[in-house]
């Protein structure tokens, strides 16, 4: 009797870890780690939309699992400052309050975040620092110094009463990072010494063998450029690198250069990074971007936004002369200090030649080595998983072929094959101290924000604007007499995106007929019901332009009766 006792509490006693975003996709991140009456939830991050969604801003993940289990949820506990990580954090808490633990410089950047939607004053920010443990329900949560392309990023250990978990964050191994804060190895060694039941852990860069190059190696290649230039030097870089607009102020001020800072999401994770202390640029060194004419070009250095080729970012409005306070020029030297994120390659391109043609001087990864990776490489994923010997493992960070990559490579490291979870978002991963399982699924996905609406276009909604942006639309207006339900008048055709009326009058008149004998038909059938008279002229309609274009516009039939 007491042997089943036992085994019954112990069935109530599971660990369950959820992802509902970031696995099978670059972006979304976020995790629960759900305990009895606990819930966790480890970054909260957004993801751009691709090509298909058309006019959507951001997207961000489903939280239907967090708000059913609302009074469960304790925390979110950020591993560092990027929008993949912190994004959704305004739209999450509108929803559900609850303290944000995270570093000083990632909480210093959702605090500006959340103040630009009114909701600072609202949400408690928890500082922490590596080597910190907090206690949050059932887990002691312990925060692990790393190394990744933002300072002040962290892994996260959370000990459970079941087993520790250990999620890596994004990260690298660098052994001279530009502020000297190398990744704390040794606390990985402890906890693989002292058993990691379940390891999480970035899979970006698996594809890449060997090391990653680290952050310093920048440095040199900025000195070697600067040194060469004899006009104006604009890099282009992402705003939360800290560190690489670190060592491009350096590289000014070497060669007695003034700086300006140029692209809105730049200026502002400057001032956050110059505040807090996490950048150092000396006395007289920074210049307002209006007062760039003022100096010599040799003495000008521009650090902007937009080395992804973002349509609206400064580098790219600079490149088409649509920046209203700086122009390229000849002689200009433009360093994009960034790799192109995948589906950026033709933007990126793009800005590249348009710069090329107003004669600047631009100089891009596949030329100089003027970017690191952030992320992990082959070797540096083998020593963690040496390190914390972990008895089962779960690949995050990747789109499906980085996770299936990550899951062979923790097998040749000697994690059994059943003990490695190659999941997707929402799946349910059941831990007990000596087994692991997965236990079924919850509601997970994508939610779009469109403008101010959050969750209100869905598939239906994406799918009509790829057709209208495909095969325009048109307007088909009749109107009806209430009494006799003859037309008065009518039908008139109103085209957008399909032909220009002007210069296809015959096909316009020829689909009026087209029509007046659906309306005809309707009539002779004694039909008044508006829905089936719509779909009568919508179907005619549309055959007949086929027929004629082989093209599928799309038809609104507008009736109105008077």
């Amino acid at each position: 009797m007491k042997g089943l006792v036992s085994k019954v509490a112990k069935g109530k006693n599971k660990l369950k870890l959820i992802p509902l975003g970031g696995l099978h996709e670059i972006g979304k991140n976020m995790t629960a780690v759900e305990y009895k009456e606990t819930i966790i939830v480890i970054d909260c991050g957004l993801m751009f939309p691709d090509e298909e969604m058309l006019g959507i801003d951001l997207v961000i993940p489903d939280i239907t699992y967090l708000l059913k289990n609302r009074e469960k949820v304790k925390a979110i506990m950020l591993t560092h400052g990027h929008e993949d990580h912190i994004g959704a954090l305004p739209y999450i808490l509108r929803q559900m309050n609850v303290p944000v633990y995270g570093t000083k410089l990632t909480q210093g950047l959702v605090g500006n975040k959340l103040k630009e939607f009114g909701l600072l004053s609202t949400v408690e920010l928890k500082i922490v620092k590596p080597k910190d443990i907090i206690e949050v329900g059932d887990f002691k949560v312990e925060f692990i110094k790393t190394s990744h392309s933002i300072a002040d990023s962290v892994a996260i250990a959370i000990h459970t009463p079941v087993g520790t978990v250990v999620h890596t964050g994004d990260f690298k191994i660098d052994y001279s990072p530009i502020d000297g804060e190398i990744i704390d190895l040794h606390r990985f060694a402890e906890l693989g010494r002292q058993g990691v039941l379940v390891a999480l852990a970035d899979s970006t860069n698996v594809e890449r063998p060997g090391y990653t190059m680290s952050e310093s190696t920048v440095g040199a290649t900025f000195i070697d450029m600067f040194k060469n230039a004899s006009g104006r030097i604009i890099v282009a870089t992402f705003a939360s690198n800290i560190h690489r607009v670190q060592q491009a102020i350096n590289a000014a001020v070497l060669y007695g250069r003034k700086v300006a800072i140029c692209g809105r999401s730049m200026i502002n994770v400057i001032g956050v990074a110059a505040e807090l202390g996490y950048i150092n640029i000396p006395e007289g060194v920074l210049i307002d971007i209006e007062q760039i004419g003022k100096y010599p070009n040799d003495k000008v250095t521009i650090i902007t936004t937009g080395s992804q080729g973002e349509p609206m970012s400064a580098l790219s409005r600079m490149s088409t002369s649509e920046h209203r306070k700086v122009n390229i020029i000849p002689g200009d030297m433009v360093i994009i200090s960034a790799t192109p994120i995948p589906g950026n390659e033709k933007l990126v391109t793009r800005v590249i030649n348009q710069l090329f043609k107003k004669g600047a001087d631009v100089i891009y990864e596949s030329l100089a080595d003027i970017h690191v990776s952030g992320h992990a490489c082959q070797e540096e994923l083998k020593l963690i998983q040496v390190l914390l010997k972990p008895k089962y493992f779960v690949p995050v960070h990747g789109e499906y072929r980085h996770l299936k990559q990550h899951a062979q490579l923790a097998e040749k490291m000697g994690v059994p094959r059943e003990n490695i979870f190659v999941a997707d978002n929402g799946m349910v991963l059941e831990f007990t101290k000596d087994t692991g399982r997965i236990s079924g699924t919850v509601m997970a996905g994508k939610v779009l924000v469109d403008g101010l609406g959050v969750g209100d276009v869905g598939n239906i909604v994406l799918r009509d604007r790829k057709h209208l942006s495909q095969d325009g639309l048109i307007v088909v207006v009749v109107t009806i007499s209430k009494e006799s339900g003859m037309v008065v008048a009518g039908p008139d055709i109103i085209s957008r995106g399909f032909v220009y009326v002007r210069e296809s009058e015959d096909l316009m008149d020829e689909s009026r007929n087209v029509i007046k004998e659906a309306l005809s038909k309707c009539e002779e059938k004694q039909i008044t019901e508006w829905g089936t008279i719509k779909s009568q002229v919508r179907d005619s309609l549309r055959e007949y332009i086929y027929l004629k274009t082989k093209r599928n516009p799309m038809i609104l039939p507008i009736i109105m009766e008077i």
